[in-house]
Formats: C-alpha cells, sequence, structure tokens
C-alpha cells in the first residue's frame, strides 16, 4: 500500500542548492570565463532541470558529481555549458557597424596590401550564435564585391555552444526572423521554403559558400585558427566576462589581428579600462596599429 501511494505521488523538481550551485558556477567560469552571481541562481536550475531529466539524475547533487567525473566531463560538460549560454542575435543587429565596414574598414585593409596579393579578406564572427550575424556578414561581402573581381572573402564563424551552431549550419530560419534585412537582399540571397505553410527561408548556396563553423572556447589557450584575421567581430558577449576575463580575451584577439585589422564589439560594451593596444576609431570599432 506503501509503495502504491508512493508511485501515485507527482515527481517534484530537484532543488538547486547554494552548495551545488556554487559548485556549477564556479565550474562554468572555469571553462567559459562567465561569471554567474547567486541571482543567477533560479535560472541556471530551470535550464538543468532538463538536462536532470534526459539523463535520468535525480538530484543536482548526483548530477554535480556525475559533471565532475572523468566521464561527465568528457560527454556532458559540453551540455551543461550550452544551457548556460546566451544566444540572443538577429541579422544586421547594430547596422552602423556593417555601414562602416564597408565604407571605411575593408577599403583602408585594402589600400594597405600589395596590389598583387590574391589573399583573402578574412573575417571572424566570433560568438556568432545561430548565424545571423556571419551571414549578415556574408551578404555585405557579396554586395561589395559586386564589380570588384578580383576581391574575395571567408569568414570564420565560432560558437561554444554546440546547438546553436547545428542551427547556424543547417541556414534555415523562420520568415519573420529576416525582417532586418533589406528587401533587395532578401530576393537575392534567400530561398523560400516550398511548403509555403512552414514559412521558412535558408540562406543560398553562395553565402552558405562563405562561412565556415567551428566550436570556439574563448577560454582556450590557443583559438586552432592558424590564420591571421582582418575583421574580428565579437558583439555582445563580454558583457558576460568580468574584467581579468575580458582583459586576457582582448589580448588573444590582438594576436589574432593582423596589424591594421578592425575589431568590432557590440554598443553596450567598451574597451575603456583594459590595458590592451587598440585605438579607438568609430563608436565600439578599434584598431590594431600597423
Amino acid at each position: 500500500m506503501t509503495g502504491s501511494q508512493d508511485r501515485s505521488k507527482p515527481h517534484l523538481p530537484a532543488t538547486l542548492h547554494d552548495r551545488e550551485f556554487q559548485r556549477f558556477s564556479g565550474l562554468i567560469y572555469e571553462c567559459v570565463g562567465i561569471k554567474m552571481p547567486p541571482a543567477k541562481k533560479t535560472m541556471l536550475e530551470a535550464r538543468l532541470q532538463k538536462r536532470l531529466k534526459a539523463l535520468g539524475i535525480p538530484t543536482f547533487e548526483k548530477y554535480g558529481d556525475y559533471v565532475f567525473s572523468t566521464e561527465g566531463r568528457a560527454s556532458e560538460l559540453v551540455h551543461l555549458i550550452d544551457v548556460v549560454t546566451t544566444n540572443k542575435t538577429d541579422f544586421f543587429r547594430e547596422p552602423a557597424h556593417f555601414e562602416f565596414l564597408v565604407k571605411t574598414a575593408i577599403p583602408s585593409i585594402l589600400q594597405g596590401r600589395n596590389e598583387v596579393s590574391r589573399e583573402p579578406l578574412r573575417i571572424w564572427s566570433a560568438g556568432c550564435s545561430t548565424g545571423e550575424e556571419p551571414y549578415t556578414l556574408a551578404m555585405v561581402l557579396s554586395e561589395f564585391a559586386d564589380g570588384r573581381p578580383d576581391f574575395r572573402a571567408a569568414i570564420t564563424a565560432s560558437d561554444i555552444c554546440t546547438q546553436v551552431l547545428q542551427t547556424a549550419k543547417t541556414a534555415i530560419y523562420p520568415e519573420d526572423r529576416t525582417d532586418p534585412i533589406p528587401l533587395n537582399l532578401k530576393k537575392k540571397y534567400l530561398l523560400r521554403s516550398r511548403e509555403k505553410s512552414k514559412a521558412l527561408v535558408r540562406i543560398a548556396p553562395k553565402l552558405r559558400s562563405l562561412v565556415s563553423f567551428r566550436r570556439i572556447n574563448f577560454m582556450d589557450d590557443d583559438f586552432g585558427i592558424a590564420e591571421k584575421m582582418d575583421i574580428i567581430f565579437c558583439r555582445n558577449v563580454v558583457i558576460y566576462f568580468d574584467k581579468p576575463t575580458q582583459l586576457i580575451l582582448m589580448r588573444k584577439f590582438h594576436r589574432q589581428l593582423r596589424p591594421g585589422g578592425y575589431l568590432f564589439i557590440g554598443h553596450s560594451e567598451t574597451l575603456s579600462g583594459l590595458d590592451v593596444d587598440f585605438k579607438p576609431v568609430a563608436s565600439t570599432v578599434y584598431r590594431k596599429e600597423r
């Protein structure tokens, strides 16, 4: 009778206690540099409930033991990071950046190059989320290339979250997500789904061929990118890092850029107070001196 009563009780979600929260937040900071203050505890608890359910683990304490185990670090840590990262983006987000890119940054870089150089312009969309930013860059660069047969570009797009990278690689979006894209570019670079009821569009193959996606953790000593970049877009990412982590990351970006290269950050971000050798050239745009 007692067993029957126990089985009839509704399943209660696990509670994330302070000790486990400190354990997870410390691991997250160590692995990806994201600070999780106590105010984020409820959010973390809600997001991790899905992982406990998927794995059949009854408590956060047992989940923590698994994550910190050798097996858990190898197979579960990536899922933990996926659920805590924030992925908010849009096509043509902060449009002034793209105007500066084509009117100032790219001409300046090309002017400083050898006339016979066939090296492509290399851009890194760092923290690309579901792909809207690199595909926006691909549109802008394709438009810039019109009438410039010698111009070539290559876009590297990266994120820490495997789930959003899969969406980005697929390049399929709800049609209403493409509202910020100018109409002429929609007609040129978006393919509508044959099933009109689904209201989906896909980025045209020409643009997809310009972008290569990869998982990169900013906390790694080496990004694993052999080529120096001409331009780095890392927007609305470093706001989740504390100052020491921001400084480490910006120095890495500085090393990854060619002399004369540009760094674009989000409009809510600044390099003020960071000891890194970038020169501000426009609002939230910086340049590595030649």
